[in-house]
């Protein structure tokens, strides 16, 4: 049977007895995540995925792809503020902005907070993700609604492929590297991006966890750092991804490091955002030794 025909595992294999979600994962083997479940909103399966949505008891909506937490309600707003906000203030012009994945529109809700960016395009490969944002998360699918988005969904490998030297800025905004992500953590796709990105790019992905995936991030960072001018690791912190933290890999074409802000948010901005400034910008690049060793020698 192909996965487009497959049923979604039972609701019993994500959620016990006693109504609690356990998040497990090959990635954080002997550890997990729980969160109490008020009602199931949706699940079913995609054409390449399991897809979940539930109303937690104490945060909020939850999305969850494959048995992992993509967004809760309570805590989304930290990693897609620094996703976006890390790059886009980096840059000092950003006009065109690509987010490879990002489905559920967070990131592009972030995006579009630049005045200064005149085309921001989504590239997501699983409709129903989208779908899915729209009809019961309005907190993160409120990024569909400036008319500066254009929606692809297809592979965003694909498209880069026919938009050399196009974009300013690009996130990839993906899960973890099994099944269709996959690919999104291997060279062919850093060099992808590399060759969409505009001379003075950058490009800011999701870079896992440095508490668990040390043996991931420097083969990477390695196998990108002579093709990119430079390449930079930064974290932050969200309670429902695992260990509490979430990397983010920075690199650059035709310009320099990321670290110090290009531009600042403005006074009104600041006070929209929750999680991101000037000061948490800079922080985020100082990493614990343990780390800074390990990923850069």
């Amino acid at each position: 049977m192909s996965s487009e025909e497959s049923d979604p595992p039972p609701l019993m294999d994500l959620i016990d007895k006693d109504g609690w979600f356990h998040e497990y994962g090959t990635l954080w083997p002997g550890q997990a995540m729980s969160l109490k479940v008020e009602r199931v909103i949706d699940h079913h399966r995609t054409k390449f995925q399991d897809l979940l949505v539930f109303e937690s008891t104490h945060y909020g909506t939850v999305l969850v792809l494959d048995g992992v937490i993509q967004v809760t309600q309570r805590d989304e707003f930290s990693y897609q503020e620094m996703i976006a906000h890390l790059p886009l203030f980096a840059h000092p012009s950003p006009k065109r902005v690509l987010v490879i994945g990002g489905g559920d529109g967070g990131v592009l809700r972030e995006v579009c907070r630049h005045p200064l960016v005149e085309e921001a395009v989504l590239c997501e490969i699983d409709g129903d993700v989208c779908a899915a944002a729209k009809a019961h998360m309005p907190f993160v699918a409120c990024g569909f609604d400036d008319p500066r988005v254009k929606v692809h969904i297809m592979d965003g490998f694909e498209f880069m492929k026919n938009n050399p030297g196009t974009f300013d800025v690009i996130i990839t905004d993906s899960s973890d590297p099994v099944g269709p992500a996959k690919v999104l953590f291997e060279t062919p796709f850093y060099d992808a991006m590399h060759d969409a990105l505009a001379p003075g790019g950058i490009v800011c992905t999701q870079g896992e966890c440095a508490w668990l995936h040390l043996d991931l991030i420097r083969p990477l960072i390695d196998s990108i750092s002579g093709k990119y001018d430079s390449v930079e690791y930064a974290y932050t912190t969200i309670p429902t991804y695992p260990s509490g933290q979430i990397g983010h890999i920075i690199a650059t074409k035709g310009r320099g490091p990321c670290r110090v802000p290009a531009r600042k948010p403005t006074e009104e901005l600041q006070q929209v955002l929750r999680y991101y400034s000037p000061e948490i910008h800079d922080a985020a690049f100082v990493l614990p030794q343990f780390a800074k060793r390990a990923i850069f020698g």
